[in-house]
């Protein structure tokens, strides 16, 4: 049983996760065609395209990716519609709750830890990548997508000894909401 919902969380974490960044990506008006572009778009164009035949005209030509950020919560809701019935419809801490009631609230869980964890993923990733190869095309992409996070946080702290210490106040600010809604 372990490791199928281990099997499970890693799967729908990438899809989750994809749709998510894409959406991101597309509402931050970045180009699709350097990485992290690519490997989304191949991931998730199977869902996202037919939803955007499938919305209204206003929101499938919206500033938003309204498209992916709906592909995200269906995969979220698939998520935990298998996971209820992996567990034979009794969730671990969970109040004998009917179907319709546990679902939709195990999958808006689901979505925002998949958003604090790859939000925590590409902090890491974008400090590694300014220390070891600060001239990476990555981390262009990284620092346009980061940016608006980490521009508040970085009024409020000062670099220390020429260290930017921005992306371990927002991780640590990250671990704390992550456990809080855990």
């Amino acid at each position: 049983m372990r490791v199928v919902l281990f099997l499970l969380d890693t799967v729908f974490f990438i899809l989750v996760g994809a749709a998510l960044l894409r959406g991101w990506l597309n509402t931050r008006r970045m180009r699709m065609s350097q990485q992290p572009g690519p490997f989304v778009i191949a991931i998730t164009d199977w869902l996202v395209q037919p939803l955007r035949r499938l919305l209204p005209r206003p929101w499938a030509q919206a500033n938003a990716d309204w498209a992916s950020w709906l592909a995200a919560l269906l995969l979220s809701l698939a998520y935990s519609g298998l996971v209820h019935l992996v567990w034979g419809g009794a969730l671990p801490g969970v109040q004998a709750l009917d179907f319709w009631a546990t679902v939709p609230m195990l999958a808006l869980q689901w979505l925002l830890r998949t958003a604090l964890q790859g939000l925590m993923v590409l902090l890491l990733v974008y400090a590694v990548l300014s220390w070891v190869q600060p001239y990476a095309p990555l981390l262009g992409t990284l620092g346009r997508l980061l940016d608006p996070l980490l521009a508040p946080v970085r009024r409020v702290v000062p670099t220390v000894g020429g260290v930017d210490l921005s992306v371990l106040v927002l991780l640590i600010g990250l671990q704390v909401v992550l456990m809080l809604l855990t």
